[in-house]
Formats: structure tokens, sequence, C-alpha cells
């Protein structure tokens, strides 16, 4: 029996890493599947209500690392993972996204000689300023095997020098966990619990530190906010990065702004799937917009998933009251591009990477 570690360490692991654990159910008889959490973001509450709609296990390991600089929070996860390989003695590690769990559990794995694959491979946003862009960088360039989401990570890590066997175009596990939750989001009662009526409000999420570490960054977003209430109500599930920087600014939030706390993955996608559109700073809800085929407004000067602007229904802008407005004002004008979805998007990467992996290793 084979020993197979996928890591989480931050909310949208579990989006990508609950798929990969039922695939690799097919191979029962010779793979055993655990996940270790790192704790790098952690709420007891918040990760319960993923474990639950996402019908995932929970970890086998839980490290616990919590916040800290990315110097301290990367060491004390290489530091926690390496004695779980010690432990656990796994034949293969799988790591996830662009967080600090990300490359400090690889360079632990790979400096253990452990076959180490990174799902989301390829992606770059060309900032190297954004502390995943680093993330990605490094862990694509020391892992054995590279699992590509989209067309333009397979460009990348060409023009980086990643043989061609390294590399697999699978698709979008975290598109897997939409498909797999829909039917529960159809049923989900929150947008009638927060007295909303579909498809007549927008969903805001804002989260970066250069969008909510600025006094003024912060209040002028507010200030955009405040004007688009005034048309249709918002529903802005508060992330606590963002929730401690308000609290700084003492500012009045109009009562168009339904300000919550953040929520479980199937009341978020119930919310996504029923908005007129989506406001963001974030990755993975470019994609699970453009999946989902609602417009979306990503407040950022650079994104890392083209694709989602290519062909799919995401807008990048300036993060700018011009920029987000206008944008803003387009959706409401109907100039907004349809979209379609991207190739392998199709709610079964996480099925091509088990069967490869296993073909590879068995």
């Amino acid at each position: 029996m084979k020993r197979i570690l996928s890591v989480v360490g931050a909310r949208p692991n579990f989006m990508k890493v609950a798929p990969i654990h039922r695939a690799f159910a097919q191979y029962a008889e010779t793979w055993e599947h655990h996940i270790v959490h790192t704790g790098q973001h952690y709420d007891a509450a918040m990760s319960d209500a993923f474990f639950s709609d996402l019908d995932m296990p929970h970890p086998s390991w839980f490290l616990g690392v919590g916040s800290g600089s990315h110097a301290e929070q990367t060491a004390r996860v290489m530091t926690g993972f390496a004695q779980v390989c010690m432990e656990a003695k796994p034949d293969y590690v799988i790591v996830v996204g662009d967080v600090n769990s990300t490359i400090a559990c690889a360079l632990v794995s790979v400096k253990l000689g452990i076959p180490t694959a990174h799902v989301e491979a390829g992606l770059r946003s060309g900032d190297r300023s954004m502390p995943e862009e680093i993330n990605r960088m490094a862990t694509d360039a020391i892992v054995d095997e590279l699992f590509v989401t989209e067309e333009s990570g397979m460009k990348h890590l060409r023009n980086e020098g990643v043989a061609d066997h390294r590399m697999h175009f699978v698709g979008n596990t975290m598109i897997d966990s939409l498909h797999y939750a829909l039917p529960k989001a159809v049923k989900s009662t929150i947008v009638h619990d927060l007295v909303l009526k579909q498809g007549k409000y927008a969903l805001v999420t804002m989260h970066r530190p250069s969008n909510v570490d600025d006094p003024e960054q912060l209040r002028m977003l507010i200030d955009v906010l405040t004007t688009v209430a005034i048309t249709q109500p918002l529903v802005f599930p508060v992330h606590p990065r963002t929730r401690k920087s308000l609290a700084t600014l003492a500012m009045e939030i109009p009562e168009g702004i339904l300000m919550v706390d953040p929520m479980g993955y199937v009341d978020f996608l119930a919310l996504m799937r029923s908005a007129s559109f989506v406001l963001t700073d974030s990755g993975g809800i470019q994609e699970e917009t453009t999946a989902l085929g609602v417009p979306c407004i990503t407040a950022r000067t650079t994104t890392e998933r083209p694709v989602t602007v290519e062909i799919g229904t995401n807008v990048l802008v300036e993060p700018t009251k011009t920029g987000i407005l206008g944008a803003v004002n387009r959706i409401h004008l109907g100039e907004m591009h349809r979209g379609q979805i991207p190739p392998l998007w199709d709610g079964h990467a996480s099925e091509r990477i088990a069967s490869i992996i296993t073909s590879h290793y068995s």
C-alpha cells in the first residue's frame, strides 16, 4: 500500500484537495490518501464548514502553525511537515495553490527525496511584489510534476525551461469542487435568509494587502461600494484582515452594504451563482465566476489567470474609483461579454491527476 499526502493551508486549498481525495478512492486497494492541514489560516468553525460542505475527511495531521511573518510561518510549516514526513513516510506529496504552505511543504518533501507534485502549476501574474508569485515560481522550479489548469500555465513553464514530461494539462480541481457542490448550493437558503432577490444584488470580496491594508485605498473602495449600493444591494463577506482594517477607519457603512462574516463554501457558492456580478481581488473567484457564467470585476493590476479574461466572464480593472465604477456601469448596460468555459474545466481534473500519479508510481 502506497501513501500519498495532500497539503492544505488556507481556505482555497480545501476546494482544490477535496476532489483529489475522492479521486484516489478509486485506487484504494493500492493507495491511501491523507490530508495534512498546516493551519496557516485557521478558524475552527470555518474549517468544519468546509470539511462538511466538500465531504472531506478531517486531516490526518494538523500542524496549527497560525499566522506570523512570511519567514516565521514558512519556517513553522517546514518544521512541522518534516516531522509528519518522518512519521508518515509518504511515497508521494501533493501541494496546491500558492500560499506559504505550498512552497514550505514542497521544499521539505523534495529535499527528503519524496516525489512531489504541484497542482495549479504555471500560473504567473508577472508581479513579483506579490508573495504568491514567488511561491508559485519557487514551487514549480523544484517539484517533480506540474499539473496545469490553463494553457497559459503550459506556456509559462515551457518558457522557464521545464521539460515536457513534467507538465500535465489536466484542468482545474477547484472547478471539480464547484461541480460537486453545486447541487447543495442550489438547495441553499442563504439568498432568502439575507432577504435578497436572485440576480438583484452584487457580491463583494476584498482581502489583498494592496487593497485593504492602505487606509486611503480601503476608504476609496468603501466609497465605491457606497455608490454602487444606491442601485442594488451588495453582500460583503468580510475577511478578518479586511475587518481589522475597516475597524481603524471608523467609517459609516450604508444599509445597502450587507457586511457578513465569512461563510462556508456551499452558501458562498449559492450567493455567487445568483449575483448580478461579483467584485473581487481574489484569484479563485475569477475562475469560479467564469465556470458559473457570472460577470466578475477583478480590482487588480494583474491576474495570474488570464484565461478568465480572454474567454471567461472576468474583466481586470485598475483598483480605482474610475476603473471599478466604469466596469459596473458596463455591466448595467449589458456590455460585458458572456464568456465560455475554458478547456478541461469539466469537473474531472482530479481524476486525471490521480490516473497520472498512479500510472507513474504504482
